[in-house]
This record gives structure tokens, C-alpha cells and sequence, in this order.
């Protein structure tokens, strides 16, 4: 099983995404681990990007894809793979498609979690108070400010790859304001229904045997009709004579008999 998961900051796709990791065997790509990872392991692409990163520039789409590329050859991705934080702009997933098609592969579907943004900003600032209440430290995302800033550059950046995907044909839409268990319950039957129709396509219909055209009959003709290439009449059915000379000969039989 190979899919994205889209939505938000706080959409709940962290969640949802460990709980699919536990339920299908699959693992979870995050882009900025795959960056890290590289860079420790001093692989090719991983050298590049770090000369990028340590000159502050941004890690260019086509590395983040070869990245991408050379961890999902893993032996634990073969099962399949959740994506994180990759692709987030459209031009990314156009690159990542067409890796994609290289490797014979295809996504399974694409989940979008529809939250209210409002909302989510009032969920931050609950799970703030409760969490100073109980005397717990501030998780790095909980700043309804920085929330605010980060959900405005999903809705600019990423909210487009729904067009995309939708138009693709893998988008699957779940009401991401739901309990928990019920946006589980909705990504599942959501699977579901892309991977039964995904099965439906690649199955190969057997192709329809044509009959055998029907053999031509040799030797006597059939009762009744001549037979082929001229032969003689079949017992019993009178010719008719080519000529008159002949015409007139057999109306001359007839009246001697008659």
C-alpha cells in the first residue's frame, strides 16, 4: 500500500499515519528524516544535499525525489509506504508521479483530512491551557501563532495538490473534525474502496477465443445442390441444358414419353 496523506498542520495526519504503519506493516516516510538520514549515511545524494543545506538554500525538488526514490528500494518499504511532509507543492508531485512510473509503481490513494482552520487554532489553544494546567511542557507546535503561520503556508503551497490528485483520480476526502476513531474508520473504508477498485482495474479479462470459421465440405456435393467448381448434379435434379439445340432435344423426350 503506497499513499499520501494530506491536510493541514494539526489535521491529526501524524496519528493516523502511525496508527496505518501498526495496521499494515508499511513505514512512514518523512522527507526531513530521509534528508537527516542520508546526510549521516554519506550516500551520493546525501553529500548533495548537505552542500545545499549548509549554504542555507533549499534541498531542490529533484534531490528530496532521489531521496525519496532510493529509500522506498528499502526492503521494509516493499509492503508499502505513507509519505510525510513530501510532496508539498504540485510541481513535487509531478516529479514524484514520474519516479513513480520509472519504478512501475502507482499510488494506492491519496487521503485528504478536511479540517476547519478556525478550529484547529481553538484545539491548540485547549490542549495549551490543559497542558499548562497540569504543569506539562509546551509541545514546539503548540503556539497558535506559529499554527496560524503554518496553516497559511499549507493553504498556499500544498491545499493545490487536492486539484491535483483529485483530477489524478486517487483522492479520497475524510472529515478530519471527527472523533478520532471515526477518521479511522473513514481512512480504512476509504483504502478499501481505492484498493478493490485498483484491483479491478489491473485484472486482465481472458480474451474471447474466436470461433473456427466453419471448413469447407469436400468430396460429393450436398444432397440437392450442386456441386463446387461445376461438378454433377446430385441424384434425382434435373439440369437444365445450356443450349437450345439441347432445350429443344429434351422437349422432344418429354413428348416421346408423354
Amino acid at each position: 500500500m503506497r499513499l499520501i496523506l494530506l491536510g493541514p498542520p494539526g489535521a491529526g495526519k501524524g496519528t493516523q499515519a502511525q496508527r496505518l504503519v501498526q495496521k499494515h506493516g508499511i513505514v512512514q516516510l518523512s522527507t526531513g528524516d530521509l534528508l537527516r538520514a542520508a546526510v549521516k549515511a554519506g550516500t551520493a545524494v546525501g553529500l548533495r544535499a548537505k552542500d545545499i543545506m549548509e549554504r542555507g538554500e533549499l534541498v531542490p525538488d529533484d534531490v528530496v525525489v532521489a531521496i525519496v526514490s532510493d529509500r522506498i528500494d528499502q526492503p521494509d518499504a516493499r509492503k508499502g509506504f505513507i509519505l510525510d511532509g513530501f510532496p508539498r507543492t504540485v510541481p513535487q508531485a509531478v516529479a514524484l508521479d514520474r519516479m513513480l512510473r520509472q519504478k512501475g509503481l502507482t499510488l494506492d490513494a491519496v487521503i485528504e483530512l478536511k479540517v476547519d482552520g478556525a478550529i484547529l487554532q481553538q484545539r491548540i489553544a485547549n490542549r495549551i491551557a490543559q497542558a499548562q494546567a497540569r504543569g506539562e511542557p509546551l509541545r514546539s507546535d503548540d503556539d497558535p501563532e506559529v499554527l496560524k503561520r503554518r496553516i497559511e503556508a499549507y493553504r498556499e503551497q500544498t491545499a493545490p495538490l487536492v486539484d491535483y490528485y483529485r483530477w489524478q483520480g486517487p483522492l479520497k476526502s475524510v472529515d478530519g473534525m471527527a472523533p478520532i476513531p471515526a477518521v479511522a474508520t473513514a481512512i480504512d473504508r476509504a483504502l478499501h474502496a481505492a484498493t478493490t477498485l485498483a484491483g479491478k482495474k489491473t485484472t486482465a479479462k481472458k480474451p474471447v477465443k474466436a470461433k473456427p470459421a466453419a471448413k469447407p465440405v469436400k468430396g460429393k456435393a450436398a444432397k440437392g445442390k450442386p456441386a463446387a467448381g461445376g461438378g454433377k448434379p446430385a441424384a434425382g435434379v434435373r439440369s437444365r441444358p445450356r443450349t437450345i439445340a439441347g432445350r429443344k432435344a429434351a422437349a422432344g423426350v418429354r413428348r416421346v414419353r408423354g
